[in-house]
């Protein structure tokens, strides 16, 4: 591994803590109609709950600790600072595994599978299939820090990760991802393909032809799924649309209140999970 890279601790002080209670006790709540649930967006007595909850009861020192029990580095790419966890298998001969997150997702939602990913014999699994687990923060989000100029789009990511790969001294490596790290992965693939061994993507992008004659042979299955995204662009796609267009302005916003952000990222894991109407039967608390 190069010396290019430097130990990172995730350390928050106690008085941004205070300020985040501060802020949560202080929230201004809008107001809503009564037995609407989800109708409208977030269930507005479930994202209070939660609110409640995050000042009350959530352990950040717990869960920081969680984060500083992986190995956690920063090294910077093509000038911008680039977070990673890196965690080696106990089997020397494990396949590196690049995995990317999206949106709104972060290195977060691949903590727990960390360990049955690099010593798979410890949780009940063979030790030939394991792999040695690269998690980086794509730039912008969380511990990668804000870029500081236009045009990070998922091909200078790719190029930046697949960077990353070889600096910690890999050059043959699989890559996955989902949402945002699909596309990413995607392109990994693509600008590196002498070194990726293998590519595995939970979202495969497509759309119809551009010719309303190609349309004359679609099947009854084809037609449910056009109409699906039809429908999704109409009714599901709107906090894409702001994001893509005016994230400086939104983000003012999200940036100030914790529990607008709450309200902004919760919606989505409730329409994103398999969850049969009850988010919380799916994804915990503290996630």
């Amino acid at each position: 591994m190069s010396d290019n890279f430097k130990p990172f601790v995730v350390s928050v002080g106690d008085d941004e803590i205070a300020d985040l209670k501060d802020r949560l006790e202080k929230t201004r709540w809008p107001d809503h109609l009564p037995d609407v649930g989800w109708d409208y967006g977030i269930d507005a007595n479930l994202v209070r709950e939660l609110a409640e909850y995050w000042k009350d009861e959530f352990d950040w020192r717990s869960f920081e600790a969680y984060l500083n029990s992986f190995e956690n580095l920063t090294t910077d790419i093509d000038g911008q600072r680039i977070h990673t966890i890196h965690e080696r298998s106990k089997n020397p001969d494990a396949l590196p595994l690049l995995i990317s997150h999206g949106w709104p997702g972060s290195i977060v939602e691949f903590l727990d599978v960390i360990g049955p990913l690099t010593n798979p014999q410890d949780h009940g699994g063979d030790e030939s299939d394991a792999f040695h687990v690269i998690v980086p923060s794509l730039p912008g989000y969380g511990l990668s820090g804000p870029t500081s100029e236009r045009g990070w789009g998922p091909t200078r990511i790719a190029r930046a990760f697949a960077e990353l790969a070889k600096t910690l001294g890999y050059d043959r490596y699989g890559v996955q991802g989902g949402d945002w790290g699909s596309i990413i992965s995607r392109e990994i693939s693509r600008v590196d393909p002498e070194n990726v061994a293998g590519c595995h993507i939970t979202m495969l992008t497509g759309g119809p032809p551009g010719k309303s004659d190609d349309m004359e042979d679609v099947t009854d299955i084809e037609q449910k799924l056009l109409d699906r995204a039809a429908w999704y662009q109409a009714e599901d796609d709107g906090y894409f649309r702001i994001q893509q267009t005016r994230p400086q302005t939104l983000g003012t916003g999200l940036n100030d209140s914790p529990a607008g952000l709450l309200a902004w990222i919760t919606e989505k894991f409730y329409g994103w999970t398999d969850n049969g109407g009850d988010l919380l039967n799916t994804v915990d608390k503290d996630k």
